[in-house]
């Protein structure tokens, strides 16, 4: 009870706290304490269960050599340090290139996915609105010309099967207005073919937001989902 705001009825935390009710936990903390200190109790959350690993390969683009990076990191924080086999993904912006492609490729080791308005595929992002600088980087590292693009299938919104085989949940936050990593271009591609295959997408969208902010004003709904998916895995 010593990491819950104030504001909080102690009746609500003096019981059972199943994935439920620690999702209205996160919500009557919004409710009553405003944004900042229910972002603090989410961390307070995490300390006591969860942990949060980055490795940073946003200049790779989700590409194959991206992948074995994570694939070595995965193998160091699971077993030097001991976390769990199956992960939480998050991914915001380009990161949803990573997360579904390291995914994609290791669908037992994956509880869930957040994605964050996502780039799903490089044909909307980086090769329609990024730089030529990052489009070049992009598909030098693929290894790929601009006459392979078009049949290009090594974006997140291609081969969803192995996910969805091993029914991962899928949840995305989006803006509406996202001219930058366009709805229709990525998130609801990639969720159409993921519904088609059987599997499971939950999408949130912010009327009137565009690329930024990410997340939620109130995070409840994204803690809700990591909690329900991968406390027990």
């Amino acid at each position: 009870y010593d990491i819950v705001p104030d504001g909080v009825p102690f009746a609500k935390c003096n019981r059972d706290l199943s994935k439920k009710a620690l999702g209205e936990l996160i919500d009557i903390a919004y409710r009553n304490c405003g944004a900042k200190r229910t972002v603090l109790f989410a961390d307070a959350l995490l300390q006591l269960g969860f942990h949060v690993a980055y490795c940073d390969v946003a200049d790779m683009f989700g590409a194959p050599p991206a992948v074995e990076i994570w694939n070595t990191f995965y193998d160091r924080m699971t077993k030097k340090h001991g976390l769990a086999p199956k992960v939480a993904l998050e991914g915001l912006s380009r990161g949803g290139l990573i997360i579904y492609n390291w995914a994609k490729a290791n669908p037992q080791k994956v509880a869930c996915i957040y994605a964050d308005a996502p780039v799903c595929d490089i044909k909307s992002w980086p090769r329609d609105r990024s730089s030529p600088a990052n489009w070049a980087k992009c598909k030098a590292i693929y290894g790929i010309t601009e006459d392979d693009v078009e049949t290009f299938t090594g974006s997140p919104i291609d081969g969803l099967e192995p996910l969805a085989a091993a029914g991962v949940p899928l949840l995305h936050v989006v803006g509406d207005a996202d001219n930058v990593v366009p709805v229709a271009d990525n998130t609801a591609i990639l969720a159409s073919r993921y519904r088609a295959l059987g599997g499971s997408i939950q999408i949130i969208s912010k009327p009137g937001v565009g690329h930024h902010p990410h997340s939620l004003e109130n995070p409840a709904p994204i803690v809700e989902f990591i909690i329900e998916h991968a406390s027990d895995r």
